[in-house]
């Protein structure tokens, strides 16, 4: 019986795992960002090698440094136990650091000491943490063992930002007398003294160090970090009452919460919940864009892009032809702002009254200096319509997809594919884009005005007057071919890959 105790306190089962099983990839995403573990070895104060792993973004911001959030497993626990944290904080631009402490996990060692000599692990990692320039703020999760040992460390080192404290033990030797009680032991009082005494001689003789000095009640009146405890409501291991010992006795800001379960399960998400908004407060992560660009937004709307499209390039097109069309349509020399919480449908239903196909392909100088239009009213109107179901699309429809990355080759082509197959498509979203001249002419005259047009080709050719192309219409004419090209893009790669 005395040697299961004793092989409780400095003994207890040691995990053994696969780290490329157990832990999260070398390359993971969460939240639709990217990130890395990055293992190492540190070397601890006693010559024992730790296996440790950091969880961070991969690329790691430039000109920027992040927090770091260093979890500290329980007795018979390893790095793997830090996962949920990583989970929690990463999306918070946390970083979060775990290792296996000396006697636990893959790291060397052969005992345990419940947070003696792990205070002296968490303090090389700490000081490794404290060299590399891209961390800023430290702080503590501790559990069972962890918690412990956070909170024998904090006590020391007063830089640390916060700590979060979960089933900490105040004293050990209360712990163990407790214990007794709850296995039920049937002995003498004065017996079970005894005995914890023998263990006491027996533990600092193998693990070097002595029990009655892990008393947590007398650090806590010293430290003054910010701190959450957690403890669960029925832990019968670790009662709940000594959280709230350490609580009473300690100087900092505290907060305690108390939720349903033992000392073994999962905590509750509102836990978990208090444990990001409370390092958030402590660490005060920076806001670390998603993107490198984001000086400007535009609302997609219903717009859905492939996964090839860059949408940088999409709103720098979409400003550029907004601006084209403003200069077409105004005389003013400023160019009006461009609002920046527009969607990207809003834009182009804006552009495309000023770009119609029709005013610009027909858009002649003539001798006189003024602007002419070759074709009747009514057949303009016919081929607005006509480019619309040319350049609609639903995002939901997979062929449509197909349809559209056809745009890229010959225009002629596309148009008479996507007005085959218009019938097929639920249209969501109208994109405005300028046909190229070729489209424009082989749908703008009828068969009946065949002769009459040539009559007039053939006029104009005879006077010797071409009809220049303004500089408007080629700026315009260049942005729309972009603008489709970014779009194509997205589609090609997407049915390609469907294939």
């Amino acid at each position: 019986m005395i040697e299961q105790f004793i092989n409780f306190v400095i003994r207890p089962p040691r995990a053994e795992y696969n780290p490329d099983q157990y832990l999260w990839e070398k390359e993971f995403t969460l939240a639709s960002r990217t990130y890395q573990r990055q293992d190492l070895e540190l070397k601890n104060a006693r010559g024992y090698t730790l296996k440790c792993s950091h969880y961070l973004p991969s690329p790691f911001p430039e000109d920027t440094s992040l927090p770091c959030v260093i979890y500290c497993h329980g007795n018979s626990g390893c790095r793997a136990d830090a996962n949920e944290a990583a989970v929690i904080l990463l999306p918070s631009n946390i970083t979060v650091f775990t290792l296996d402490f000396s006697g636990s996990g893959l790291s060397d060692g052969d005992y345990v000491s419940l947070g003696w000599h792990e205070k002296d692990d968490l303090k090389m990692v700490v000081s490794y943490l404290r060299s590399n320039k891209q961390i800023s703020h430290i702080g503590l999760w501790g559990r069972s063992m962890g918690a412990v040992t956070s909170l024998l460390y904090g006590a020391e080192d007063p830089s640390i930002a916060g700590m979060v404290l979960d089933s900490a033990f105040s004293n050990l030797y209360n712990l163990m007398m407790e214990l007794v009680d709850v296995y039920k032991i049937r002995l003498p009082k004065f017996t079970v003294k005894m005995a914890v005494q023998y263990m006491r001689r027996v533990i600092e003789k193998k693990a070097k160090f002595d029990i009655m000095n892990l008393n947590c009640l007398l650090v806590a009146p010293k430290t003054f970090i910010p701190v959450l405890f957690g403890h669960a409501s029925d832990d019968k291991f670790i009662q709940p009452h000594h959280s709230d010992l350490i609580s009473e006795s300690y100087a900092g800001d505290k907060n305690v919460i108390k939720f349903d379960g033992d000392h073994n399960s999962s905590r509750p998400q509102f836990f978990y919940d208090s444990v990001s908004i409370f390092f958030y407060n402590v660490l005060c992560p920076p806001n670390v864009p998603r993107a490198h660009k984001l000086e400007k937004y535009y609302d997609l709307g219903d717009l859905k892009l492939g996964s090839g499209v860059e949408e940088s390039l999409l709103y720098e097109i979409l400003s550029s032809l907004r601006s084209a069309s403003t200069d077409a349509a105004s005389s003013s020399s400023l160019l009006p702002a461009i609002s920046t919480t527009k969607s990207v449908t809003e834009l182009l239903s804006e552009v495309a009254p000023v770009t119609d196909v029709e005013s610009f392909f027909r858009e002649d100088t003539d001798g006189n200096g003024e602007t002419g239009h070759d074709e009747p009213t009514d057949v303009q109107d016919n081929l607005t319509g006509e480019g619309e179901d040319c350049c609609s699309y639903t995002s939901s429809n997979r062929e449509s997809w197909g349809r559209c990355s056809s745009l890229g080759g010959s225009d002629e082509e596309s148009c008479a594919d996507l007005r085959a197959d218009d019938t097929l498509s639920q249209n969501t979203v109208k994109v405005f884009a300028t046909p190229m001249r070729g489209t424009k002419e082989k749908s703008l005259y009828p068969k009946e005005d065949d002769k009459k047009h040539k009559k007039n080709k053939k006029k104009k050719d005879e006077s010797g007057v071409k009809k220049p192309k303004s500089e408007r219409f080629e700026k315009l004419e260049a942005l729309s071919r972009r603008l489709r090209h970014c779009l194509m893009k997205g589609s090609n790669h997407r049915r390609h890959k469907s294939s």
